[in-house]
């Protein structure tokens, strides 16, 4: 009998609301015979009673780096040196010369090496030799870091687009020559990490989109009720996300006699100078902000909708939309980035300029409009979501491409 591939997944926070798509893809992979040990640099974004079981029972089994208190750094760092003052110095070597001469810089540097020694112990007493971080922020440093400490192979999922915006501070060159193989999202995704590497790494590149459960994201049975047309956006309050754009074209649609209202499913900065637009445009009866929701509220939210949409300005390719799609509902977005893989515009959703407010009300009111082409959007959305963005295949083309690249690291 064949042994499982045993690694461990690190996270920024796990679990999170935004981030649910890393909980599905542990445990389909757990599934198909993977042990996968999971460790958060921060803790979950909510208390245990507000969560569902399923995270609940991931953040009780979850190593969370800075719930450990000073002396369990301590005792670590103190065991790592004594045990092998080698290995402490050349992960201590690599912080210094990553955080440069910026005091800020290096300060940083030293305080994700204090984490990686408090990773790479917690890896050893399990036995465990390969590392897979999502995303190439600063969790995938200190996974780089306890890489470089301990010998550990490591590999990455990148998404983007934060990762690309200031390559030099993410030290995403660095990571790329670190990491055995890198997951890409979507080719955009790869292209951007071809751009920052010698073609001689361009073999790392995986193409591994993320994707949700058709069976689990279903059309609705019955039609929408209501007399307004209820839009949908789901995502952070943030201004990446340009939700500013969106209450924008409602305020237009609203005064030009159109019955809209829209809802916001997430939290996040933003949320205050949204709500004081609301408040200035006397859109209170049109706009309502639900905060933070469980994958299960959101479900609710999405039997409720006309239309999905997500008018950002920088996006990976949003699993929020796939989602959607795959309950049949017509979806609105911008021609940027990874999205144009997701959706073909005019075929499987409509796709408008980013900023262009003007645009985005045309798009909504052609879909108030024509109710057989906002129909045929959302029936050819499920047909693509189940033939490219199917959890259950791309997670066995993920296994396969570790189980691959784990085989030729061993």
């Amino acid at each position: 009998m064949t042994a499982p591939i045993r690694l461990a997944y690190l996270v920024s926070r796990y679990p999170a609301v935004s981030h649910t798509f890393i909980l599905r893809e542990v445990l389909q992979l757990r599934a198909q015979g993977f042990e996968i040990h999971t460790a958060s640099i921060n803790p979950p974004d909510r208390a245990a009673g507000a969560m569902p079981e399923q995270e609940r029972a991931e953040a009780e089994a979850t190593f969370y780096v800075k719930q450990c208190g000073v002396a369990k750094v301590l005792a670590e760092h103190l065991g790592c040196l004594l045990g092998s003052p080698a290995q402490w110095l050349r992960g201590l070597v690599h912080a210094l010369r990553l955080g440069g001469t910026d005091p800020k810089a290096l300060l940083f540097h030293l305080f994700y090496f204090a984490e990686a020694v408090l990773l790479g112990r917690w890896m050893r007493r399990r036995n465990l030799a390969h590392l897979h971080v999502h995303f190439a922020t600063p969790a995938a440093t200190v996974g780089m870091l306890a890489s470089r400490t301990f010998g550990f192979t490591l590999s990455l999922t990148v998404h983007g687009p934060d990762e690309f915006y200031d390559v030099s501070a993410y030290r995403l060159g660095e990571k790329i020559a670190a990491a055995s193989f890198v997951c890409c999202i979507g080719r955009y995704c790869r292209s951007q990490l071809m751009k920052l590497s010698p073609p001689s790494l361009w073999n790392k590149f995986e193409i591994a989109p993320l994707g949700v459960d058709p069976a689990e994201y279903t059309p609705r049975a019955e039609p929408v009720d209501g007399d307004a047309f209820h839009l949908l956006c789901v995502g952070r309050l943030v201004p990446a996300k340009g939700q500013n754009v969106l209450v924008a074209a409602v305020r237009d649609l609203v005064q030009a006699g159109r019955n809209v209202r829209v809802s916001f499913a997430g939290d996040g900065p933003d949320r205050p100078q949204l709500e004081q637009f609301v408040r200035e445009h006397g859109l209170g009866e049109q706009v309502k902000f639900h905060g933070a929701l469980n994958q299960e509220q959101v479900r609710g939210l999405y039997r409720t909708a006309n239309a999905f949409v997500l008018p950002s300005f920088a996006e990976g390719i949003p699993v929020a939309l796939m989602e959607a799609m795959a309950m049949e509902i017509p979806c609105i977005s911008t021609a940027i980035t990874g999205i144009p893989e997701l959706i073909e515009s005019g075929r499987e959703g409509l796709l408008v300029a980013p900023s262009d407010g003007e645009g985005l009300a045309q798009a909504i009111a052609r879909l108030m409009d024509d109710a057989a082409f906002s129909r045929s959007l959302g029936e050819a959305g499920r047909r693509k979501v189940i033939a490219k963005y199917n959890l259950a295949p791309n997670v066995q083309n993920l296994a396969a491409i570790f189980s691959r690249r784990l085989a030729e690291t061993a």
